[in-house]
C-alpha cells in the first residue's frame, strides 16, 4: 500500500496555522518559516505529514527556547541525524502530522528544499513523475525508491535556481 494521498488544499492552510503558532511561541526569537516537502506542491500525491523548514539566526538561542515548542505540542530530537539541525516533530490524535526542520539562516540544507520545492511548481510535468513515482511506491521501500528522482531532480532544481539569479 502506498504512503501517500492525493492532494489537499487544506494542507497549506495547516501550514498556515501552524507557522503561525511556531512564530508567536519562540518570539521574540526571529525565525523564517517555510513550507516544504510534497505538501507545498499543488497537485501532487503526498504523504499527509506538514514539514515545515526555519531558519534562525543562532541555534544555541533556538535550544535556548526549544522547550517553547514542546509545550505547543511539538517533539524535540536534537539534531536526529543531520549535523546543524533542528528537528521537532507532532502528532495529532497519535499519527505524525508535523516536521519541523530548523537550520541557520543561508545553511546548504535550506537553500536545497526550497530550490526542490520551487523547481517541483515551476515544472508540472516533474512534478507529475513525481507524484506518479510515489503513488506506485510501497511504504516499506517508500524512502529508498524515491531517492534517485529526488537526487536528479535536485541537481536539476539547483541549477534551475542558479540561473534566475
Amino acid at each position: 500500500m502506498s504512503p501517500v494521498v492525493p492532494h489537499d488544499p487544506c494542507w497549506a492552510m495547516r501550514y498556515a496555522e501552524t507557522a503561525a503558532r511556531v512564530s508567536t511561541a519562540l518570539a521574540p526569537l526571529p525565525v523564517t518559516l517555510h513550507h516544504i516537502g510534497s505538501t507545498a506542491v499543488p497537485g501532487i500525491m503526498a504523504k499527509p505529514i506538514i514539514d515545515i523548514l526555519g531558519e534562525v539566526e543562532s541555534l544555541d538561542a533556538l535550544d535556548a527556547a526549544t522547550l517553547r515548542l514542546v509545550v505547543i505540542g511539538f517533539e524535540a530530537k536534537g539534531e536526529y541525524g543531520i549535523p546543524s539541525r533542528r528537528y521537532f516533530r507532532r502528532s495529532e490524535a497519535g499519527v505524525r502530522s508535523h516536521h519541523l526542520h530548523i537550520f541557520t539562516a543561508g545553511a546548504p540544507p535550506v537553500a536545497r528544499h526550497l530550490a526542490f520545492r520551487d523547481y517541483l511548481i515551476a515544472h508540472p510535468d516533474v512534478a507529475a513523475a513525481y507524484s506518479t513515482l510515489k503513488a506506485g511506491l510501497s511504504a516499506a521501500g517508500y524512502q529508498d525508491a524515491k531517492d534517485p528522482f529526488v537526487i536528479a531532480t535536485l541537481v536539476a532544481a539547483l541549477a534551475w535556481v542558479s540561473t534566475r539569479h
